[in-house]
C-alpha cells in the first residue's frame, strides 16, 4: 500500500507540475493579454513541494535588488516605466506646505496601468539622502507617498533639484519573499548554508566546486613555508561565508579573505592577517604563531574555509625585504581591521562594477538606510572615506550627497574616486585583509619603483593573486603540495573539500595605477588593458 500511495502522489505531483509549467509557457507568449490570474500569482496557493522548486527556478537572492527606475521631480518633469505587475506607470513630484512648517513638504503622484493580471502587484522603495519609505501597488489608478514636511533645507533643496529616487522590487513582492527566503541561509551556519552559498556562486558567477579525494586537509610540513606566501581563503558558510558570496559575486574574486606566512629571525613561522577575532569580538589585524592559526582553521573555524597555499615565485622571493616586512606588520598589529575602504577596492567606475540591478542609486539609498539604522557603523564603513574623496571631514552621508551635487558632480562619480594608502583614518590607516598583505609587499620591496605608483586599497583579492609574483614550476612546489589529488593545481590547495579555482592566477605584471578604473561585471568579469 505504501508503495501505492507513493506512486500516486508522485504522479500527481506530475501532473500539477506539469499543468504549472504550460501554464507559464502560455503566458510568457501571451504576456501582452491581460489575464484574471498569472500562474506566478498562484504558485503560492498550490502544494509547497510543487511551488517552491519553481519559485526557486524564478526567483533567487540577486532579486532581493530594487531597479532604479529614476527621480520623479517638481514642475513638468515626470518618470515613465514599466513594472512587473502595472505595464504603464508615470510618476511626478508635487511640492505643497499643508504642515505650515518652513519648508514644506510634498505629494508624490504615481499613477499605474495596464496591470498583466488581476491578482499581480508592485512593490517599491522611494528614497532621499535623508528617508526611504515602500509600499506597494495592486489596483490600476492614481496612488501618492506623502511627504508631510522636508527634514529641514537641506531636504528641501535636494528633492527640490534632484527629486525623490524610486526603485521596483521587480520579482513584485511574491519574488522579493521568496527571494529573503534565498538569501537568509547563505548566513547560516548549517549545510542548508553551505549548499545555498555554492549554488549562488555557480549560478551567479559560474563557479565550479569539484569534489577534492579525501583527506581534505593537506600534512603540511612548515620547512617549505617561507616568508611572504600568501594564504587564500574560501569561507562557504555561516556569517562570513554569506558576506563573502557577496563580495565574491561583485568583484569575481573566487577567494574571500587572505593571510600571509611570516618566518621571524629564529626560523619560527607566523601568519599575518587583517580580520582575525579578538578576545572581545573585534576584527583586528593579529600576528599569530603557525601552530595556532592552523588548529584554529581545521577544528575551530565554522565557515569550512577551503584554503590554498600560494608560494612565492623564487626570483620575487629573493627580492622580500623580511625585515620591512615584519616591521610594517609590527606597526600595523593590533589595528582595526578597514571596514573604512572595504567596498571602495571594488568600485573602480561609475557604472561598470554594479551586478545589474545593483547601482550607485541603491547603493545610495542603502546607505541612507544603513546610516538611519546603525549610524555609528555606517560612519565607519563609508562616511569617513567618502569625506577624504571630497576632501571634508565630519559630514555625514546626508550632508555628502548634497556637497556633492552643489560640486556639480555626482555620486557615481565619487564612489569611484582611487582610494589613497596614505590616507589616515580616525583609527589609523585602514586596511582590508588583501590591502594589509600587499602593503606589506611594497614595504618589501616586491612592487619595486612602481611602489609610487601603485594603491594597493584598490585591490581586490582577485587582483592580487593574479600578480605575477607566484611560482610558475611546479617541481619547485613543497613535496606535500596536491599530494592527495590526481588534479595538480598551480598552488598548493591545504584544506577543503571543494578545489578551489582561481581564474588567472599568476597572469598578471604589475603597471602604475593598476586596478583603479577596472570593470568587474558576472558572469565573466572581463577586464581590459591596463585599467
Amino acid at each position: 500500500m505504501a508503495s501505492s500511495s507513493s506512486s500516486s502522489s508522485s504522479s500527481s505531483l506530475s501532473s500539477i507540475l506539469s499543468i504549472v509549467v504550460v501554464l507559464i509557457l502560455i503566458v510568457s507568449t501571451a504576456e501582452s493579454v491581460k489575464s484574471p490570474f498569472h500562474p506566478r500569482d498562484l504558485l503560492p496557493h498550490l502544494p509547497r513541494q510543487v511551488s517552491w522548486p519553481i519559485l526557486n527556478s524564478l526567483y533567487g537572492a540577486a532579486d532581493l535588488l530594487p531597479t532604479f527606475i529614476g527621480t520623479a521631480s517638481s514642475g513638468n518633469d515626470s518618470v515613465d516605466w514599466k513594472g512587473a505587475c502595472f505595464f504603464e506607470n508615470t510618476a511626478w513630484l508635487e511640492f505643497h506646505n499643508k504642515s505650515g512648517s518652513e519648508f514644506g513638504g510634498g505629494t508624490l503622484h504615481i499613477k499605474a496601468d495596464k496591470a498583466h493580471s488581476w491578482t499581480c502587484m508592485d512593490l517599491y522603495v522611494f528614497a532621499t539622502p535623508y528617508r526611504v519609505t515602500w509600499t506597494w501597488y495592486f489596483i490600476s489608478r492614481q496612488h501618492t507617498v506623502e511627504f508631510p514636511e522636508w527634514d529641514g533645507k537641506a531636504e528641501y533643496e535636494y528633492v527640490k533639484n534632484k527629486g525623490v529616487s524610486i526603485f521596483l522590487m521587480h520579482a513584485g513582492m511574491l519574488g522579493t519573499l521568496q527571494a529573503l527566503w534565498d538569501v537568509f541561509p547563505l548566513f547560516s551556519n548549517t549545510g542548508w548554508g553551505e549548499s545555498s552559498n555554492l549554488a549562488f556562486l555557480e549560478k551567479h558567477m559560474g563557479a565550479n566546486f569539484e569534489p577534492r579525494p579525501e583527506p581534505w586537509v593537506t600534512n603540511v610540513t612548515t620547512d617549505q613555508i617561507q616568508s611572504g606566501d600568501l594564504l587564500a581563503i574560501s569561507k562557504i558558510r555561516g556569517r562570513w561565508g554569506g558576506f563573502e558570496t557577496l563580495e565574491k559575486w561583485v568583484s569575481g574574486a573566487y577567494a574571500g579573505h587572505s593571510a600571509v606566512a611570516l618566518r621571524d629571525s629564529e626560523g619560527k613561522l607566523w601568519v599575518g592577517e587583517s580580520g582575525n577575532e579578538n578576545d572581545k569580538g573585534e576584527d583586528v589585524i593579529a600576528i599569530l604563531p603557525w601552530e595556532e592559526w592552523w588548529a584554529f582553521e581545521q577544528t575551530k573555524d565554522d565557515s569550512n574555509p577551503q584554503i590554498a597555499l600560494l608560494p612565492l615565485h623564487p626570483d620575487v622571493r629573493a627580492k622580500f625585504d623580511v625585515a620591512a616586512a615584519w616591521k610594517y606588520a609590527r606597526s600595523m598589529e593590533g589595528k582595526p581591521y578597514g571596514y573604512h575602504n572595504l567596498i571602495f577596492s571594488w568600485i573602480d567606475t561609475v557604472s561598470e562594477n554594479y551586478p545589474p540591478p545593483l547601482d550607485a542609486h541603491l547603493v545610495a539609498s542603502f546607505m541612507t538606510v544603513w546610516s538611519q539604522m546603525q549610524p555609528e557603523y555606517a560612519a565607519n564603513m563609508w562616511n569617513e572615506a567618502l569625506n577624504k574623496r571630497l576632501g571634508t571631514e565630519g559630514l555625514d552621508l546626508s550632508d555628502v550627497l548634497v556637497e556633492v551635487e552643489k560640486r556639480g558632480s555626482s555620486f557615481d562619480k565619487l564612489l569611484a574616486v582611487p582610494e589613497l594608502d596614505d590616507w589616515i583614518y580616525s583609527d589609523g590607516k585602514s586596511t582590508s585583509c588583501i590591502a594589509f598583505i600587499l602593503e606589506m609587499y611594497k614595504e618589501a620591496g616586491l612592487f619595486g619603483p612602481l611602489a609610487s605608483s601603485i594603491q594597493v586599497t584598490e585591490f581586490t583579492i582577485k587582483d592580487a593573486y593574479m600578480l605575477n609574483f607566484f611560482e610558475n614550476n611546479a617541481s619547485r612546489l613543497p613535496t606535500w603540495c596536491n599530494d592527495n589529488d590526481s588534479v595538480k593545481l598551480p598552488y598548493c590547495q591545504i584544506l577543503g573539500k571543494y578545489r578551489m579555482e582561481l581564474p588567472g592566477y599568476n597572469t598578471m605584471e604589475p603597471y602604475s595605477h593598476m586596478n583603479e578604473q577596472c570593470p568587474t561585471l558576472p558572469p565573466k568579469y572581463n577586464r581590459p588593458d591596463n585599467c
